[in-house]
């Protein structure tokens, strides 16, 4: 791996947690994952076997999509908690003292239909998991409250009751939104039942405390997701509602592709509020993330410095960007992720900056020492002939991919873009053809992998791409989402193989040992 001179290192304290070297990762959704062991869904512990075979090729960053929970909405994006993990990634296999409870350990069976489905069955999964975990509960908590680690739980994680009393009432009511609930008193509850889902928080916790003290010995650095915005039917919103402006929703502005603009539903932060409380909210945010994450996306991180505001009631396009003073943007924007640099030190931030986004704030993240991201194909001189910027000339202080969960696949863009894909023939060399060969797709990968940035990390679909028994035929099934259209297939993806058949592939070992070397 390159090393660089301390005069190239990068700025920041949180870098002095990562060693300025070039880093190689795999991008994937847990949810995508399966093993034999899992129930219906890739689990916590899944990422255990796939730490190993990272470590065993030269890999060293496994990133993950948000992994919080998220109720019945598919969308890792759209959390109705800020800190609390999805129960549903639970490795129920491994819950303690599961062997004492034999009619569980039969109902594990119950999941094999559901691991074996192409497509992730999200709800289906989520209402078995909760029914097994609800039984598992009755058997097991009696044992674990009184216990020490149970009792430093709650004491070390206030947040946890206000979530469980929300998950407890959100239960209660039939999931409708928090703003149509009756008057509620919050002395009117079951303490049972609000212990249920502390319990599951306690148990997410101790497993993927295992899973980063797992990749800490293995010297792989696991890569969490921190979405900028935060659901409306949240458990954070309805407990502080004050830290957040209901009276607006984030969204964009119009362009290219969508005339009207667009209202995502998120509400804005009341950051006057948030000042007041000395950020306390996103400090905690910060510091429970750092227990999992030894480096973070920030999402939308341009969000930070303005946001595009759209009023109740009112179209998108009508939206204006907040702060609407220019001048305020950078102020705003370092003065935040200041904050969040300060906040959780431990952690190495890397910027989702894509789109459109100005010189000036590349410029103020460069000062804060937060690294960039550089997907390949938007990576070009727009502002002279359009040619495609020499990978090898992006700063050390980025990250190189060939796709997102939001975009095509390298495979599905050659296909659908094909004007695009002429200009890239034309920089790599190459005749253009509207069909990549398996030795050019890999020089892409390879390229991706020798770029300037200290980071590569692309999604594990795009290693899978060369391997007709590892893919699926169809290149439009690796795609994981399409924002801004509702589809059953967003958010389902899974890969083809199972996790234990991924990792004892020697021809995809060899190659993804040779796009680094």
């Amino acid at each position: 791996m390159a090393t660089y001179p301390l005069a190239e290192t990068p700025c920041g304290p949180n870098w002095n947690s990562i060693k300025i070297q070039t880093h190689h990762g795999i991008n994937t959704p847990l949810f995508s994952l399966r093993s034999y062991a899992s129930s219906g869904i890739g689990e916590f512990l899944d990422l255990l076997p796939l730490i190993s075979w990272c470590s065993s090729i030269g890999f060293d960053v496994i990133q993950l999509l948000p992994i919080n929970d998220t109720g019945l909405d598919l969308s890792p994006y759209n959390a109705l908690s800020s800190k609390a993990l999805h129960p549903i990634f639970l490795s129920l296999h491994a819950l303690p003292n599961l062997h004492q409870y034999p009619e569980l350990n039969l109902r594990l069976a119950e999941f094999r239909e559901l691991n074996d489905a192409p497509r992730l069955n999200y709800l289906a999964v989520l209402n078995k998991k909760d029914s097994f975990l609800r039984d598992y509960f009755e058997n097991e908590f009696d044992k674990v409250y009184n216990t020490d680690l149970y009792q430093s739980f709650l004491t070390q994680n206030p947040w946890v009751f206000p979530y469980a009393l929300f998950k407890y009432f959100k239960n209660r009511y039939e999931w409708k939104n928090w703003q149509d609930w009756p008057k509620i008193d919050d002395k009117d509850h079951d303490l049972r039942s609000i212990h249920f889902h502390i319990f599951l928080q306690f148990l997410c916790f101790s497993q993927m405390a295992k899973v980063k003290e797992f990749a800490i010995k293995n010297n792989v650095y696991i890569k969490g997701d921190i979405p900028i915005l935060i659901s409306p039917d949240s458990a954070d919103v309805w407990y502080e509602p004050y830290l957040f402006d209901l009276n607006h929703a984030a969204g964009a502005p119009p362009d290219m592709y969508n005339s009207e603009g667009q209202n995502w539903g998120f509400p804005l932060y009341n950051y006057e509020e948030h000042n007041r409380n000395h950020f306390t909210w996103w400090q905690e945010r910060l510091k429970i993330a750092s227990q999992f994450y030894h480096i973070y996306r920030i999402d939308h991180i341009v969000g930070f410095y303005r946001i595009w505001a759209v009023e109740r009631g009112k179209p998108p396009i009508e939206g204006e960007f907040i702060p609407k003073d220019e001048e305020a943007w950078i102020p705003q924007g370092e003065k935040l992720l200041t904050m969040m640099v300060q906040s959780a030190p431990s952690m190495l931030p890397i910027g989702e900056d894509l789109g459109l986004v100005s010189d000036e704030i590349h410029l103020s993240l460069k000062r804060l020492g937060i690294a960039g991201t550089k997907m390949m194909r938007w990576e070009r001189k727009w502002k002279e002939d359009g040619s495609f910027i020499n990978p090898k000339d992006y700063d050390a202080i980025s990250m190189t991919t060939v796709s997102t969960h939001d975009s095509d696949t390298l495979l599905l863009w050659w296909q659908n873009s094909p004007e695009e894909a002429k200009v890239f023939a034309k920089f790599m060399n190459w005749e253009y053809s509207p069909h990549l060969t398996t030795e050019q797709y890999q020089s892409i990968l390879r390229e991706s992998h020798h770029s300037g940035s200290l980071f590569h990390i692309n999604l594990l679909q795009e290693y899978l791409t060369p391997f007709d028994d590892l893919s699926w035929p169809n290149p439009s099934d690796d795609r994981i989402n399409i924002p801004g259209v509702i589809s059953d297939r967003n958010w389902t993806y899974r890969y083809r193989p199972y996790l234990e058949n991924i990792i004892q592939h020697q021809g995809l070992k060899k190659m993804m040992k040779n796009l680094i070397s």
